[in-house]
Protein backbone atom coordinates (compact mmCIF):
# COMPACT_ATOMS: atom_id res chain seq x y z
CA UNK A 1 0.00 0.00 0.00
CA UNK A 2 1.40 3.01 -0.56
CA UNK A 3 1.68 6.45 1.35
CA UNK A 4 -1.02 8.15 -0.57
CA UNK A 5 -3.42 4.99 -0.43
CA UNK A 6 -2.82 5.21 3.39
CA UNK A 7 -3.71 8.89 3.83
CA UNK A 8 -6.62 8.36 1.34
CA UNK A 9 -7.86 5.63 3.24
CA UNK A 10 -7.72 7.77 6.72
CA UNK A 11 -9.82 10.47 5.26
CA UNK A 12 -12.45 7.97 4.35
CA UNK A 13 -12.53 5.79 7.56
CA UNK A 14 -12.84 9.64 9.70
CA UNK A 15 -14.33 11.62 7.48
CA UNK A 16 -11.62 14.29 7.01
CA UNK A 17 -11.67 16.71 4.02
CA UNK A 18 -8.63 19.08 4.49
CA UNK A 19 -5.37 19.12 3.02
CA UNK A 20 -2.39 16.86 4.16
CA UNK A 21 0.97 18.23 4.03
CA UNK A 22 3.46 15.62 3.58
CA UNK A 23 7.45 16.26 3.66
CA UNK A 24 10.10 13.65 2.80
CA UNK A 25 13.67 15.78 3.51
CA UNK A 26 15.80 12.56 4.27
CA UNK A 27 18.40 11.24 2.93
CA UNK A 28 18.69 7.63 2.79
CA UNK A 29 21.91 5.43 2.70
CA UNK A 30 21.58 2.05 0.74
CA UNK A 31 23.99 0.19 3.18
CA UNK A 32 20.78 0.92 5.81
CA UNK A 33 18.45 -0.22 3.80
CA UNK A 34 15.63 0.84 1.89
CA UNK A 35 13.68 4.49 1.91
CA UNK A 36 10.13 4.70 3.07
CA UNK A 37 8.98 4.51 -0.55
CA UNK A 38 10.37 1.14 -1.35
CA UNK A 39 9.31 -0.42 1.45
CA UNK A 40 5.74 -2.76 1.80
CA UNK A 41 3.28 -2.20 3.92
CA UNK A 42 4.85 -4.98 6.63
CA UNK A 43 8.05 -3.80 6.52
CA UNK A 44 7.02 -0.23 7.38
CA UNK A 45 5.11 -1.77 10.23
CA UNK A 46 7.51 -4.10 11.73
CA UNK A 47 10.13 -1.71 11.32
CA UNK A 48 9.51 1.65 11.34
CA UNK A 49 8.04 4.95 13.53
CA UNK A 50 5.19 6.67 11.83
CA UNK A 51 4.70 10.01 12.13
CA UNK A 52 0.66 10.85 11.86
CA UNK A 53 0.12 14.78 11.83
CA UNK A 54 -3.89 13.69 13.23
CA UNK A 55 -6.55 16.08 11.77
CA UNK A 56 -8.14 18.39 14.10
CA UNK A 57 -11.02 17.21 16.11
CA UNK A 58 -10.55 13.69 17.22
CA UNK A 59 -8.39 12.31 20.18
CA UNK A 60 -5.27 11.00 19.94
CA UNK A 61 -6.58 7.96 21.40
CA UNK A 62 -9.41 8.05 18.32
CA UNK A 63 -6.94 8.24 15.08
CA UNK A 64 -4.87 5.38 17.15
CA UNK A 65 -7.91 2.98 17.28
CA UNK A 66 -8.31 3.96 13.46
CA UNK A 67 -4.94 3.04 12.43
CA UNK A 68 -5.43 -0.28 14.35
CA UNK A 69 -8.68 -0.82 12.10
CA UNK A 70 -7.21 0.08 8.99
CA UNK A 71 -4.61 -2.08 9.09
CA UNK A 72 -5.63 -4.42 10.94
CA UNK A 73 -3.26 -4.31 13.12
CA UNK A 74 -2.92 -5.88 17.18
CA UNK A 75 -0.90 -2.48 18.34
CA UNK A 76 -0.78 0.85 17.71
CA UNK A 77 -0.15 4.18 19.81
CA UNK A 78 0.97 7.29 20.36
CA UNK A 79 3.55 8.71 21.98
CA UNK A 80 2.22 12.16 23.02
CA UNK A 81 0.90 15.01 21.98
CA UNK A 82 1.90 18.72 21.00
CA UNK A 83 0.55 21.66 20.96
CA UNK A 84 1.27 25.46 19.91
Amino acid sequence: MSYDLFISKIDQFCGYQGKWNVKREEEILQSYGRSPEERDLSQSLNRSVMNLDKPPGPTSHQVAYWVKGLLKVEKAGHGGTLGI
